[in-house]
């Protein structure tokens, strides 16, 4: 107990020094220096709001095969698909509210923007919409997962370098929700899992909801 005091006195020092806090961190395994928080878990039916546009609708496969859907069979919740094809971020913020009062759901699923940018949106503005609907949904008693979508090029797609805008890993860090990171832009870049150069067939929708799944296990929504 002696030695157990004197190390975590030792650390406190440290942290008052700069550039030394995190190597205390390190040596004692603290958890407050984890990058990304745990979760509690969300029990198996919960209602979870998929909101979004034509890749949350599921465009470019058949019945079922969305993601919304596929997320729903491999954990348990209900997960109700509130993708409308063609949405953009500034377009979906009037449809938020009465799906929350509706639905209250315990983890909303943001998946928008990729109409925004094939407009030629600016980043920024997109950002600012993006922010609109997080914080709407966080009021709301929601936690919330943000998933990346890249800065839509049918010429990029076309030879696979598609890549995250970065607006989205910025809203993640600044408004303290789950990143959903470079799944889709992977499966944008590869042509085997694409029905078209902006939308998933059936294979990449599985793999859509297979990294979501991934992601919110590694945060603790699933439980152990």
């Amino acid at each position: 107990m002696a030695r157990a005091r004197q190390v975590a006195l030792a650390s406190g020092a440290l942290c008052r020094a700069p550039g030394l806090c995190l190597l205390a961190c390190l040596l004692l395994l603290a958890p407050g220096c984890d990058k990304e928080t745990r979760l509690p878990p969300l029990q198996p039916g919960a209602v979870v709001l998929a909101f979004g546009d034509s890749i949350t609708a599921g465009l470019g496969a058949g019945s079922g095969e969305d993601f919304p859907a596929r997320l729903a069979a491999a954990t348990g919740w209900q997960v109700v698909n509130a993708g409308v094809s063609g949405d953009t971020a500034g377009e979906a913020r009037e449809r938020l509210a009465p799906l929350l009062a509706k639905w209250q759901p315990e983890l909303v699923i943001v998946e928008l923007g990729g109409n925004d940018f094939l407009r030629q949106t600016p980043a920024a503005r997109v950002g600012g919409y993006l922010r609109e609907i997080v914080r709407e949904a966080q009021a709301s008693g929601a936690r919330v997962a943000l998933v990346a979508v890249p800065r839509l090029s049918l010429l990029r797609a076309s030879v696979g370098a598609l890549s995250d805008s970065p607006v989205y890993a910025d809203i993640a860090a600044e408004e303290g929700v789950i990143l959903i990171p470079d799944v889709l832009a992977d499966i944008l870049s590869d042509a085997g899992l694409r029905a078209d150069e902006i939308h998933p067939n059936a294979a990449g929708y599985r793999q859509l909801a297979e990294g979501i799944r991934e992601e919110l296990a590694a945060r603790g929504l699933l439980g152990n």
